[in-house]
C-alpha cells in the first residue's frame, strides 16, 4: 500500500506528475533552497522510491517504519543530527507521512 500511496502522490516511475502533491513539494523545496532540489531531501527520496517501487521494501510502510530497515536507520541518523528528535517537514517524517497516505505535512 505504501508504494501505491507514493505513486498516488505523484512520485511515479516516469517522473513527477504535473499538478500533483509531488510537483507542489518539488516547487516548494526548490524555492526554499534557491532553485534546486537537494539529494537526500524529501522530494528526491520520494521520487527515487516512487520510480523504483521500493517504499515498502525500504521500511516505510502504511503502518509505520519497520524495525531494522533502511527507514529505521535513516530515522535514527536524522534524529541524531537534530539532537534526538525528527523534525517536522524533514525527510523521514515527510516520506513516512506520504507512504501512510498523508500529505507529508502539507495542506
Amino acid at each position: 500500500m505504501s508504494d501505491k500511496n507514493v505513486c498516488n502522490a505523484g512520485f511515479t516511475p516516469s517522473g513527477i506528475l504535473r499538478g500533483s502533491l509531488a510537483s507542489s513539494m518539488m516547487s516548494h523545496e526548490a524555492k526554499a533552497s534557491g532553485g534546486g532540489v537537494h539529494s537526500g531531501g524529501p522530494t528526491s527520496t520520494l521520487q527515487e522510491m516512487g520510480a523504483r517501487g521500493t517504499t515498502h521494501s525500504s521500511g516505510f510502510t502504511s503502518n509505520g517504519i519497520s524495525s531494522g530497515s533502511l527507514a529505521s536507520n535513516k530515522m535514527s541518523q536524522e534524529a541524531r543530527s537534530h539532537g534526538g528528535g525528527i523534525p517536522r517537514g524533514g525527510t523521514t517524517s515527510t516520506v513516512l507521512s506520504i507512504s501512510m497516505g498523508g500529505k507529508g505535512g502539507r495542506r
